[in-house]
């Protein structure tokens, strides 16, 4: 269908208007992308509370509540760390020796590393204070993300709506669809992995605790966090800690805290969570989550941690939507095309009368 002047007009005044705001709005861009999502994680609190006879606008800011302590308890062990526990992480360091003999085929040879672990502690106090110094910021955008997620929960069907309005519907379905697939994509990327992530947490500081780290807490948290990071997850920590023991000339602990952290912090939380929670996810293969991941966090930083797998898990229904619509007008040609008549030059020639029977 041909669109008319008018048309054309509003649909240049919508594209030029919605890139001049991107252009404003840069600055916001990840946090007004983080409160969709978490709006669209938070939808199902805000529906049970509304079920239970809250009224609309308790039922938003309850669910919102719920957000924002996520939000804290996933930020508080990090300033914790960063600050409260900053001289037990700069003694670690200093535990370390700046040299390191290395034995191989009968020589020995000395590595200075004192380079990487002055880098090491520049990296930490560059991160508090740049936070330190940014605190205002990230106040500002704390309070927008907490007031976008309680708008957008406060009316949802509004969005909802307006997105219809603007796609003829003919297409309804496909938006729909795609709907489903950013719902269930969301749902495992926070549910699922929080959920994951949480028992690492928990079963991390057991064993850290166990082992006599001072910094088993904190330990515990980072272990927790990097669980949503795909395939490689804790063992990274668990990798690093275990060098820093074996640097440290207590080669048996090291070799301890390996075995017992790639066994009871890498494997065993996916083991026993996931598989109880596969409900929710959406059926992307590893691989795909990880190049989405991957490529996401070096594109986009930080928004790419949700936003790459989401638009891989976008890409992959889209080809299904296509597969599947292919198949219908395949199948829709097959049943509508008559089958073509019989020839008659085909037929068998008449056999020949038999002379016995008509005597």
């Amino acid at each position: 269908m041909a669109l008319t002047r008018r048309q054309q007009v509003l649909g240049g005044l919508f594209v030029g208007i919605g890139l001049l705001t991107l252009g404003i709005l840069s600055r916001v861009l990840g946090t007004v992308f983080f409160a969709i999502t978490v709006a669209y994680v938070l939808y199902p609190v805000r529906r049970v509370l509304v079920r239970r006879g809250l009224p609309r606008r308790l039922a938003a800011a309850g669910a919102t509540a719920v957000g924002f302590l996520f939000v804290v308890l996933v930020l508080a062990p990090i300033v914790y760390a960063v600050y409260i526990r900053q001289s037990l992480l700069f003694g670690f360091f200093r535990s370390i020796p700046s040299e390191q003999p290395i034995t191989l085929f009968g020589m020995t040879y000395v590595i200075d590393v004192s380079a990487l672990l002055t880098q090491a502690r520049e990296a930490v106090l560059d991160v508090a204070v740049s936070t330190a110094s940014a605190a205002p910021v990230i106040a500002l955008k704390a309070f927008l993300f907490v007031f976008l997620v309680y708008g957008l929960l406060l009316r949802p069907g509004n969005v909802r709506q307006a997105m219809l309005r603007l796609i003829p519907g003919e297409y309804h379905d496909v938006v729909l669809a795609l709907h489903r697939c950013v719902r269930d994509t969301l749902y495992a990327l926070y549910v699922l992995q929080a959920a994951t992530a949480l028992g690492t947490f928990l079963v991390a500081y057991v064993v850290f605790w166990l082992l006599g780290y001072e910094a088993a807490f904190t330990l515990a948290f980072f272990s927790g966090l990097l669980q949503f990071i795909p395939v490689i997850g804790p063992s990274l920590l668990i990798v690093a800690v275990a060098a820093g023991q074996a640097l440290a000339g207590e080669v048996t602990a090291a070799l301890i805290v390996t075995i017992a952290g790639l066994v009871l912090i890498g494997f065993l939380p996916d083991a026993l969570i996931r598989p109880r929670l596969a409900s929710i996810t959406t059926g992307m293969s590893a691989s795909l989550y990880f190049v989405g991941f991957t490529g996401g966090t070096l594109s986009l930083g930080i928004v790419g941690v949700i936003a790459g797998p989401l638009i891989v898990a976008l890409l992959v229904e889209i080809v299904d939507i296509i597969t599947d619509e292919r198949t219908s007008i395949q199948q829709t040609i097959d049943e509508t095309v008559p089958e073509p008549a019989p020839d008659p030059s085909d037929d068998p020639p008449p056999e020949p009368a038999d002379p016995a029977a008509d005597d």
